[in-house]
């Protein structure tokens, strides 16, 4: 039974590395990053140096994983990942970068979660690469260093006030990613669709952008499950039917919204007459973790203008009232 667990989960990854692009030429979206690690990169390589540490930081989804693995393509140098909270001691980190060689990247995502007491060794690795270990044995306490070679460190966080003072300090480029436009969007479905040797209408590729909420990792989520209708219904071509009838069974509106993103509206609005009200509470009312709410739902909700966050709590907009009017509305028409 493992075996086969870990050879599906193997396959899996193969299939997401098909659709991940491997140079800033294939990359689609984020021109201006694209453009300035351009340079940093060309600039990097003319010297013969280590790339200055990176900070990625936005929404799940947006292809900061990607990047990283593009930077290290692009040096020409391998790369180590692994995420915040996988590092629990100061031996994991240490185990981590002796094992880089000169100018790999180390890949650290949900960097902000990482223990406070890790974070202040990474400090000496990031400026003067080198790691200095207590070596407590009773009475006798001695420290030891060891020497690192020179790397890039890119960090990845969805949570970048979370991250202290000192650490972001130590990165020399900090990238913010932003949402896709829906013309982004449509060009990773298309490339998707061409990936998985899929026909698909362009009517039925624009509808699945704009239902995307402006990220990759779900335009692909979505056109996986579209093209399982597809293929079922339509000998695998993918048509604007076929396309707004997977939607629909999935639970996603025109403008890419979906059931729990309509729980959490409806809970300000009704609970808390379109608020203001505190994260814990709203967390509590929907059944739903404050975390999974910051990181989720909210980012899209507050790009799209449908919540604020004040002061004193969340509040929903006109805009939310206005969209959730006219979905009762339809309800009470329908009965």
């Amino acid at each position: 039974m493992q075996k086969s667990i870990i050879r599906e989960l193997d396959i899996k990854e193969e299939d997401e590395l098909l659709l991940r692009p491997q140079k800033l030429n294939q990359y689609i979206g984020q021109d201006n990053i694209k453009e300035m690690l351009d340079v940093y990169i060309k600039a990097t390589l003319k010297r013969q140096e280590s790339l200055d540490h990176i900070l990625l930081y936005g929404a799940p989804g947006l292809g900061k994983t990607t990047l990283a693995q593009i930077i290290a393509n692009e040096l020409g140098t391998q790369i180590k990942i692994t995420s915040g909270p996988a590092i629990e001691k100061t031996g994991d980190l240490a185990a981590i970068l002796t094992t880089l060689n000169a100018g790999d990247v180390l890949f650290i995502d949900e960097i902000h979660r990482l223990p406070r007491f890790v974070e202040e060794v990474l400090y000496s690795a990031m400026e003067d690469y080198v790691i200095d270990i207590i070596l407590d044995k009773e009475r006798d306490s001695r420290s030891l260093r060891i020497e690192l070679p020179p790397f890039t460190l890119v960090g990845a966080t969805t949570r970048f006030g979370d991250l202290s003072h000192p650490l972001r300090e130590r990165f020399g480029v900090t990238f913010r990613l932003s949402y896709y436009r829906v013309d982004e969007i449509a060009q990773i479905v298309r490339r998707t669709a061409k990936v998985y040797e899929h026909e698909i209408e362009e009517d039925a590729v624009m509808e699945l952008a704009k239902r995307s909420r402006g990220t990759p990792r779900i335009a692909n989520r979505l056109f996986r499950r579209v093209r399982d209708f597809a293929d079922i219904m339509n000998d695998g071509k993918i048509t604007l039917e076929i396309t707004k009838l997977a939607l629909g069974k999935l639970g996603i509106d025109e403008r890419g919204l979906d059931d729990s993103d309509y729980l959490y509206l409806r809970g300000i609005i009704e609970r808390f007459n379109g608020g203001p009200v505190g994260l814990e509470s709203i967390a509590s009312t929907i059944g739903e973790e404050p975390g999974t709410i910051e990181d989720v739902f909210e980012p899209y909700l507050l790009q799209e203008g449908y919540i604020k966050r004040t002061p004193r709590g969340r509040v929903a907009t006109e805009l939310a009232f206005e969209l959730l009017g006219k979905k009762y509305y339809k309800g009470l028409l329908d009965l």
